[in-house]
């Protein structure tokens, strides 16, 4: 993150809604970009609740964040929504994945939160329109919908609805980004599953298959794709680890036989510009970083 990015992250108060998994992920990232956050949750054992949360996730946060030290002196609980909201730069919303629950939430959030406010739902299957569909103006509410956990995996899917404005949609970005996350904007009807999810469901859809039919066994299945899958695409992602395995004849190599020109195209324009051995040198030197720190952290225990 930039120094500049980091400033802009560091002036705003952000008021996280809900104080379960993915709130606290929100929470322990936010305070550990410096920026004060106000919770807001229904627990009244909320401030314990986050409290041990806090213990438990700010050793993993990424390097270069705040010391935890410092995070009680910015961090507040106010259990009274629109006190909560009143005067905050970004409303993040982590409650359970019920669309009455988010009406009634935003309804309420729209009232009470500056014009100003960035409004942002954790939600994975839900469309903003539908959760902004009793606000007056649901225009800013955009969908931010991270991996779980939040504090850890940077990826946050940024999904828009019919009445979201760019404004919006660019706000959450800067964001997200000066955070330390990596935005994707997704295009077209992205709900009601995100593109992680869609990918993670086709895959275990297999491997529940392989190992049902007794071709592998669970924890086999699972050393394949750790050794294999999982590393190649921690790396370089699926798409350009298929453009490398086509050599110098990139995607094209691998797909030419019944596969769309279409896609063969789009490969090389996004990868075709960078020489082969240069890729090639990218993707091993990530490779192999992604092996020695799994390789330290088995050897903490």
């Amino acid at each position: 993150m930039s120094g500049e990015a980091r400033e802009e992250a560091e002036e705003r108060v952000v008021a996280v809604i809900g104080a379960g998994t993915i709130g606290l992920g929100w929470i322990a990232l936010f305070l550990g970009n410096g920026l004060t956050v106000r919770v807001n949750s229904r627990r009244a054992d909320a401030p314990r609740v986050v409290a041990e949360g806090l213990c438990l996730l700010a050793p993993y946060l990424p390097d270069g964040c705040a010391d935890p030290a410092g995070f009680p002196g910015r961090l507040c609980f106010e259990p009274d929504l629109e006190r909560a909201v009143a005067d905050a730069d970004v409303v993040v919303e982590a409650v359970p994945e019920d669309l009455e629950l988010k009406r009634a939430l935003y309804e309420r959030i729209g009232r009470a939160a500056p014009a100003r406010a960035l409004l942002l739902s954790s939600a994975s299957a839900l469309d903003p329109d539908d959760m902004g569909a009793r606000m007056a103006d649901s225009g800013r509410l955009v969908v931010g919908h991270p991996c779980n956990p939040p504090h850890v995996v940077p990826l946050v899917e940024v999904v828009a609805g019919g009445r979201t404005s760019e404004a919006a949609v660019e706000e959450a970005v800067l964001f997200l980004e000066s955070v330390g996350r990596v935005p994707v904007v997704l295009r077209g009807p992205a709900v009601p599953a995100s593109a992680a999810d869609r990918l993670q469901a086709a895959l275990l859809r297999e491997a529940v298959r392989l190992v049902r039919e007794g071709v592998v066994t669970a924890e086999e299945l699972d050393r394949v794709v750790t050794h294999s899958l999982g590393l190649r695409w921690a790396a370089v992602g699926p798409f350009l680890a298929f453009h490398l395995d086509g050599a110098q004849g990139g995607a094209r190599g691998w797909l030419d036989v019944g596969a769309s020109g279409r896609l063969v195209e789009r490969a090389g324009q996004a990868y075709g510009s960078t020489t082969y051995e240069e890729h090639v040198r990218g993707r091993d030197a990530r490779q192999a970083a992604v092996l020695r720190a799994l390789a330290e952290v088995s050897g903490h225990g």
